[in-house]
C-alpha cells in the first residue's frame, strides 16, 4: 500500500505541480503512510511474539504493564488519526503528552524485568515481552510523528516535539 501511495504522490507532483497547502498535503500523506506502514510492521512482529509465547511462563505484573501500554498506544494512534482526519492541530499537539505514560510504562517494565530475570524458566518469555514493549513504544512514537506532520500540513510550520 505504501508503494502505491508513493507512486500516486509522485504522479500528483509530476503532473499537477501542487503548491502550498496542496503540496504539504501530498508530502504529509506520503510521510504518514510510511509511519503507518512501520506501525503495521511492528504490530505484525508483536503478533508473531504472541504466537510463540507460552502463556504459562508469563509473569502477571509484566503482562499487566504490556496490556496498559497497549491500551495507551491505541489511544495515541487513534488520536493521531483523528487529528489527521479533522486537520486538528490542537489535538495533534496533545500527542506528546499522551505518549508520556507509554515511556513511563516502558521504563517500569525494565525495572520489573530486572527484579524477576533470575526466575528460572521465564527468560525467553521476558525477552519476548521486552521486544513487545519496545514495539509498542515505537508505535506510539510514530503516532506522535504523525502529529508533527499534521501540524506542518495545517500550519506550514515544521515542529519537532520531544
Amino acid at each position: 500500500l505504501n508503494l502505491e501511495i508513493e507512486k500516486e504522490s509522485m504522479y500528483v507532483i509530476a503532473r499537477q505541480c501542487p503548491v502550498a497547502g496542496d503540496l504539504r498535503l501530498v508530502f504529509s500523506i506520503l510521510f504518514i503512510s510510511i509511519h503507518l506502514e512501520r506501525m503495521g510492521d511492528l504490530s505484525l512482529n508483536m503478533a508473531k511474539i504472541a504466537r510463540r509465547t507460552n502463556e504459562e511462563e508469563s509473569l502477571p505484573r509484566l503482562l499487566d504493564l504490556i496490556s496498559k501500554m497497549g491500551d495507551q498506544v491505541r489511544l495515541v494512534v487513534k488520536t493521531s488519526l483523528e487529528a489527521f482526519e479533522k486537520s486538528d492541530v490542537e489535538l495533534a499537539r496533545t500527542l506528546p503528552k499522551l505518549d508520556d505514560p507509554i515511556d513511563d510504562y516502558f521504563k517500569t517494565f525494565f525495572k520489573e524485568l530486572a527484579s524477576v530475570a533470575a526466575k528460572k524458566g521465564t527468560f525467553e518469555w521476558a525477552s519476548n515481552m521486552v521486544l513487545a514493549s519496545r514495539y509498542l513504544e515505537r508505535i506510539a512514537d510514530h503516532a506522535v510523528d504523525i502529529g508533527e506532520l499534521i501540524t506542518y500540513l495545517v500550519t506550514g510550520v515544521k515542529e519537532e516535539w520531544d
